[in-house]
């Protein structure tokens, strides 16, 4: 595995939550703070929950030192600021993913957990931050269609056929 590889993913990564922050900012009034039977019960929960675990994994991964003192902040309960602020968090994860080489793939990283720190590397802990948002917006879609509101489609980046036109821009890097 090379760093274009996680280039590509942390790309992909921001046009996918781009995508689905277009959708959940048009929403009708109420339906983000809604309950709906599912993991996090609202819209609003689930995507802070995608947002600050990014958080958490860029601290990491940068060596921040914030570690688990980021899961003490207030959930952002306005779409708008949210989307914004995952703009910036998938802008500093593009950024952490051009910066490394291929060498870098195999170092530890020091994660700050419950019961201490341990020890991963950094291809596996972007592997895991990239799973972790499929997952959880793979929920958000979920939440969507329970409203009532046509979800987005998320899998049209990669291939040269049927790209989203929203997706060319993020390939600005030449990894096409």
């Amino acid at each position: 595995m090379s760093v274009a590889y996680f280039r590509s993913l942390a790309r992909n990564n921001a046009w996918a939550n781009a995508t689905l922050f277009e959708t959940v900012c048009a929403l009708p009034k109420g339906v983000y703070h809604r309950e709906f039977p599912s993991f996090f019960g609202t819209l609003a929960r689930t995507l802070n929950h995608i947002y600050e675990v990014d958080l958490y994994y860029i601290d990491a991964l940068l060596g921040g030192g914030k570690g688990r003192a980021i899961f003490r902040r207030e959930d952002i309960d306005e779409p708008f600021a949210l989307a914004a602020a995952q703009r910036e968090a998938d802008a500093a994860l593009i950024a952490a993913c051009d910066g490394l080489a291929d060498a870098d793939l195999p170092r530890s990283v020091t994660v700050e957990r419950p019961d201490g720190p341990s020890q991963e590397r950094t291809d596996h802990l972007l592997l895991h931050l990239f799973q972790h948002q499929i997952h959880h917006r793979g929920q958000v879609h979920a939440l969507l269609s329970q409203a009532g509101v046509a979800p987005p489609q998320l899998d049209e980046f990669f291939l040269v056929w049927d790209r989203a036109e929203t997706a060319k821009p993020y390939w600005k890097d030449g990894t096409e």
